[in-house]
């Protein structure tokens, strides 16, 4: 099957600063069959993947880099985010088990070489690629699967169904480097992403174009004959496919009370981060300023009196340690002490982090940017972000780390604070633990894109979500509430939380009269998947440039932060509206911008995957679209059973123990 491109740059006459990415003068070189195209090589693309190819499934899977495993390696987090009850119980998807277990292995036996203190396990980024795709050729042998991996490849375009409600077909773009220019990842991330969405070969790069189809097509059935699968870190596919989301902040209700706006605000996403990597040396070395330091140096910070250590930041993602330190103990976090060749992954609120908030500097496109820049039209996309801001993101990266080693100010907590640290170097090259010649992540590292709005469903008329009344543990009897909602909606909240703790009202566990502070989260019928994290903020800047000097976080947005209970993934929060063979998975989710900063570490993103992949194939199999197996909830749906019996079984469960609407106090999770 061949698609035609011919005329198609007629179109874009009236785009004439985006002619460069207009559809190509030819057919595709290539064209490949699947039963699941999985968009996006990070954990929960990797975990779909994992568990299409266990399935016997043909499995294709793009990523915009050349590693597999987002956050544990082209994004440079290698330091796996979990909480303490559910490391203690080991209870995570069966792929993200066999991940850590592999972990331990490669490291001969230890899983923290790092001997960080942020997380059981810091490693190395560059390992956790050769981890994964170890992982994937295995579950290729035991499945039975078939799996074609595409690296550097991004999706240019869609081909949907004449009633739109089907994507028939995918068209890609894979760069490689001309014989004779550089090599991969010798350019930063800003100077190369609008070639790589580009259908034109480049001084740098060689294009191959690439169609995606469906492996076999069945004329008299009615259900998809394959799936889409957007895993990518911003919800590309769900904006290129047009279908609704959300994007930044909630409006204030009475789902969402500490939402610190009582609008939508589409600009402010939490922060993105490109991390690095130093390394601990017995010699001073040099460091000489870059040439704009003193831009971004107003905003550098310890940020609190009891992080302001350097031994205390630089062990915190600590991901190689070849000798122990000495003990040391400060802010009440006891560590060993760096020394020399000890490998630090840095990842700093108040350092690396870029977090812009205003239409002037978003990463992340809103639908109307999109559609300003012609992103929307055919041929047009380019991936959805702001390059500047992806370009300043570097620069603040770079000088986060000469601040660390030569800096002496604090915007924060005022002078005499910080010390100069010459006994480091910045490690950077194509042997680096970034893998990159300027020693940045290859990705920045996303804590929040696009999320799906769902279906309609019951009791939300508007789509489905997963909002912060589902799983946060705090006491929303606190005056805030009550002083800032309109009366209405305060009621509202009441009611809502007196509903979720129905059970234990009726049972006389809890009176009636004092509804205000939930003790679970709530219970989906569909939960195909499970998670657990703090509701962590990284806000957005409240003026542009970030870095301003005197520039503060969006004054509220820490206000919905705080710890959240073990909480669960609906089937609905996969499922979008409009297009029936497309599934959402990692953080693209349908998730509150509050609830989105739990929904978004490293086992999340696994399970949220792995169901991914399970539901994919099961609807194959069984000749049955997604969203038919939640259409009837809050009535029994026998399919759906059937489903979560097949992950419960496959080692991916749906819900933590002991938590049913019979026991209403979650508290022991931590």
């Amino acid at each position: 099957m061949k698609r035609s491109f011919v005329g198609f740059s007629l179109i874009f006459t009236f785009f004439a600063p985006y002619l460069a990415y207009a559809a190509p003068s030819r057919s595709p070189d290539t064209t490949v069959n699947c039963d699941v195209l999985v968009v996006g090589g990070g954990l929960s693309g990797v975990a779909s993947a994992y568990e299409g190819l266990l399935a016997g499934r043909t499995v294709c899977l793009t990523e915009i880099t050349d590693w597999l495993g987002g956050q544990i390696s082209s994004q440079g987090t290698s330091a796996l985010d979990e909480r303490p009850t559910q490391r203690k119980q080991m209870f995570y998807s069966r792929g993200y088990l066999e991940l850590r277990n592999r972990i331990q292995r490669y490291y001969k036996g230890d899983i923290n070489p790092g001997k960080c203190w942020v997380s059981d396990s810091c490693f190395l980024p560059k390992d956790g690629h050769v981890i994964l795709t170890d992982m994937l050729k295995d579950a290729e042998k035991k499945g039975g699967g078939k799996l074609y991996s595409f690296p550097n490849t991004v999706i240019k375009d869609l081909q949907k169904s004449a009633d739109g409600k089907l994507i028939n077909s995918a068209i890609a773009i894979q760069h490689q480097p001309l014989k004779d220019a550089p090599p991969l990842n010798s350019f930063s991330l800003s100077s190369v992403i609008e070639d790589a969405y580009s259908y034109e070969n480049s001084p740098r790069f060689n294009k191959s174009i690439i169609s995606f189809i469906p492996k076999k097509t069945n004329q008299q059935s009615k259900s998809p004959q394959w799936y889409v699968v957007d895993a990518s870190e911003t919800g590309e596919i769900i904006a290129l496919a047009d279908v609704p989301y959300r994007l930044g902040i909630d409006a204030r209700s009475h789902l969402e009370p500490s939402s610190s706006s009582a609008t939508n605000d589409p600009y402010c996403t939490q922060g993105f981060t490109y991390t690095f990597a130093m390394e601990a040396t017995k010699e001073p070395q040099a460091h000489p300023e870059p040439a704009f330091y003193q831009q971004y140096s107003p905003y550098f910070s310890y940020e609190l009196q009891r992080l302001a250590s350097f031994e205390l930041v630089f062990t915190y993602r600590r991901i190689w340690s070849p000798q122990p330190g000495k003990p040391m103990t400060f802010g009440g976090v006891k560590f060993t002490a760096p020394t020399p060749g000890d490998i630090s992954m840095q990842n700093w609120t108040w350092g690396n982090d870029y977090r812009p908030g205003t239409s002037q500097d978003n990463l992340v496109y809103t639908r109307e940017q999109l559609n300003a820049t012609g992103q929307l039209q055919t041929g047009g996309w380019k991936g959805g972000l702001r390059t500047e801001s992806l370009r300043k993101g570097e620069e603040k990266a770079l000088a986060y780390f000469h601040w660390l080693v030569a800096g002496t100010t604090d915007s924060q907590l005022g002078e005499g604070v910080k010390k100069p640290q010459p006994n480091n170097r910045y490690l950077k090259g194509l042997d680096s633990p970034m893998g990159t010649a300027n020693g940045l992540s290859k990705y920045p590292y996303m804590r929040e894109g696009r999320r799906v709005i769902g279906r309609p469903s019951w009791g939300q008329a508007e789509g489905f979500g997963i909002w912060e009344t589902d799983i946060s543990r705090r006491d929303f009897s606190d005056p805030f509430y009550r002083n800032t909602l309109p009366p209405d909606m305060y009621t509202r909240l009441k009611a809502t939380l007196a509903k979720i703790r129905g059970t234990s009202v009726i049972s006389g566990i809890n009176p009636p009269t004092n509804p205000l502070r939930r003790t679970r989260s709530t219970i989906f019928p569909d939960s195909i998947g499970i998670g657990h994290y703090a509701i962590d903020f990284h806000p957005c800047m409240e003026k542009s440039p970030p870095e301003a000097p005197g520039n503060r976080e969006r004054p509220g947005e820490r206000q919905g932060a705080g710890q959240a209970y073990p909480f669960q993934i609906a089937l609905r929060a996969l499922i979008p509206q409009k297009i029936d063979n497309l599934i959402v998975g990692g953080k693209n989710i349908a998730t509150s911008h509050i609830a989105a900063a739990a929904y978004r570490v490293h086992s999340f993103e696994w399970s949220a995957g792995a169901a991914v992949g399970t539901v994919a194939a099961f609807s194959l199999k069984n000749d049955i679209a997604p969203y038919e197996l939640v259409d009837d909830l809050p009535k029994q749906e026998p399919q759906l059973e059937i489903l979560k019996n097949i992950l419960e079984k496959n080692g991916n469960p749906t819900a933590f123990p002991d938590t049913s609407i019979f026991n209403e106090n979650w508290d022991d999770w931590r």
